[in-house]
């Protein structure tokens, strides 16, 4: 288990739909303390509730959570603290939550890279790997699959260390302190 004085300052964990990047971010946190948990999905119907109950269940009660479906940068500032880590998920349905907004995604995503100086405590930031499969047949998710690996190439850049799951096995794509 890492702890919060050992998880380095920015941490990016990708992966495809399904493949255990949830349950390995909350692993990164969940270490006896309070960690926060900002969540960009909005429940618009059955099965997203049924989503986040299951994650609220797994969580369990040591996690303090903060519904924010765009103002990411605003959220993270006003809970960011030196003892409580911060789990974003998910940079996808953010990133949805901005193109369905008409708000602008580069400039968004741009925005959201430079307040991550001003964090006082670690944050692991999740997003669904979108950019692999096959080319969308329409504009709209064509312009989602670009802003999505401009958004991913940005916070990877950015970011301490880069996690790659794959079936629940975690492959690091970058670290800082290796």
């Amino acid at each position: 288990m890492i702890s919060p004085v050992s998880l380095p300052p920015i941490t990016l964990v990708l992966g495809g739909a399904r493949s255990g990047k949830s349950t390995y971010a909350e692993r990164l946190i969940n270490v006896g303390l309070t960690g926060l948990y900002i969540a960009t999905a909005e429940i618009r119907d059955e099965e997203m509730a049924e989503r986040v109950r299951i994650h609220r269940q797994r969580r369990g009660e040591i996690w303090m959570t903060v519904e924010e479906p765009l103002d990411l940068a605003q959220a993270m500032k006003a809970h960011t603290t030196p003892e409580r880590p911060i789990l974003v998920e998910c940079l996808t349905i953010w990133l949805s939550n901005l193109m369905e907004a008409g708000r602008n995604a580069g400039e968004e995503t741009e925005s959201l890279i430079r307040s991550l100086d001003a964090l006082k405590g670690p944050v692991v930031f999740v997003s669904s790997q979108v950019e692999q499969g096959v080319i969308p047949d329409n504009k709209l998710a064509r312009d989602f699959v670009d802003a999505a690996g401009g958004l991913h190439q940005s916070m990877a850049l950015a970011s301490d260390r880069v996690v790659l799951i794959t079936a629940g096995l975690p492959t690091i794509l970058k670290d800082v302190n290796l």
